[in-house]
């Protein structure tokens, strides 16, 4: 098992286990570039979220290995979602560990004090971690973020080290969907649709294309609803 594999499954458990999530869909995600499947989506949901989408895409013949865990929380809740996304390719692993905002951090300081600070001392030990550098994803992209987004490549020590990162920001996430988050102004469900509607764009993430040429328009599409709502 690799090791994106082994923390995304792990870090899967522990959600389920968590939150008492139970699968509503597992599909199988075909390629024309391979008899057999090349992925998996998977949709699950428990009560204190609205839903967990899972993507897992393995193609060794062009080194891909992808997993996607997208926690997103009830559409009138202000608790972020969390997310992982965890990789190996031929030259590297890299991941992304982010909790999205539901909200606007600049004017809701409560909020951001309660949902966010306490992620700090967690981001600064892992960019201190020997092997980990940046990730080239630019400044429209990480607007849709937080400013606690892991966004990074890793030497493979590095990405076992970073493992407890990953184990810290999902401790401090279910505490907030357990206990909850000071109160925001403003319709939060139309800006997550907005946000979501962004993050998850072709026209803003270059990774929709790839995705595209693998599975094809259809199961493209399909993933990608799953994540818009």
């Amino acid at each position: 098992m690799s090791l994106p594999t082994e923390l995304s499954e792990r870090t899967l458990r522990r959600l389920s286990t968590a939150l008492e999530l139970v699968t509503a869909e597992d599909l199988s995600l075909t390629s024309p570039m391979s008899p057999e499947p090349v992925g998996r989506l998977r949709v699950l949901h428990g009560d204190p979220i609205d839903k967990l989408v899972t993507v897992d895409l393995v193609v060794p013949a062009i080194g891909l290995d992808s997993h996607m865990i997208f926690a997103f929380t009830p559409a009138d809740s202000a608790v972020p979602h969390f997310t992982l996304d965890s990789v190996r390719s031929a030259e590297y692993h890299a991941m992304h560990l982010d909790l999205i905002p539901r909200t606007d951090l600049a004017v809701h300081l409560a909020y951001l004090d309660a949902a966010f600070l306490p992620l700090t001392p967690l981001l600064e030990a892992a960019w201190q971690i020997e092997g980990v550098s940046a990730a080239a994803v630019g400044p429209r992209q990480r607007a849709m973020m937080s400013p606690w987004m892991v966004v990074c490549r890793a030497t493979e020590t590095a990405f076992r080290a970073l493992g407890t990162t990953v184990d810290d920001y999902l401790q401090h996430w279910l505490t907030l969907v357990d206990k909850g988050v000071p109160a925001v102004d403003g319709d939060v469900a139309a800006r997550d649709r907005a946000n979501r509607a962004n993050l998850f764009s072709p026209e803003v993430d270059p990774v929709w294309a790839q995705v595209t040429r693998l599975l094809g328009d259809e199961q493209a599409e399909r993933v990608r609803s799953e994540l818009l709502g």
